[in-house]
């Protein structure tokens, strides 16, 4: 059973960022898949068959590649962990959120591990920060508009 992110894998990384809109609307921005590629411009298409569970999958592309992740965790309102193996990557991702005088505090981490990961560590560092980076710009943007 996976509950937390992988701190052993070969690339970790971690941000956080502090968005001026209510937590509720901005976990209800974050966890409606479907919705992800009209505020996130890094992802092309996103799907899931109905709310997020433990155990339920969504389908999701970025940069050329199809994603298909597993929620491992759900606290609603407060925390989500997922991830899955995707092109020789694993990756395992968990957002937390929580509200601090009317703003929402965002925390992400994410690890990836396996070949491609650990032939181009620099490479895959720098990707994953990258991604991470924009993802919470964008899931800022959108809440706060």
């Amino acid at each position: 059973m996976i509950t937390t992110i992988d701190t052993a894998a070969a690339v970790v990384v971690r941000l956080d960022t502090v968005i001026d809109a209510p937590l509720s609307r901005v976990w209800d921005l974050h966890t409606n898949v479907n919705a992800w590629p009209s505020w996130q411009a890094d992802i092309t298409t996103a799907s899931a068959d109905g709310p997020l569970t433990i155990g339920s999958v969504f389908h999701w592309s970025t940069f050329g590649l199809e994603i298909d992740s597993t929620v491992y965790a759900i606290e609603p309102g407060h925390r989500i962990l997922w991830g899955g193996p995707a092109h020789g990557i694993t990756g395992i991702h968990e957002w937390t959120l929580a509200e601090r005088d009317g703003q929402t505090f965002v925390q992400t981490s994410e690890s990836w591990d396996g070949e491609p990961v650990r032939t181009d560590l620099d490479g895959m560092q720098a990707a994953l920060e990258g991604s991470l980076t924009a993802w919470l710009a964008h899931l800022k943007q959108a809440a706060e508009n």
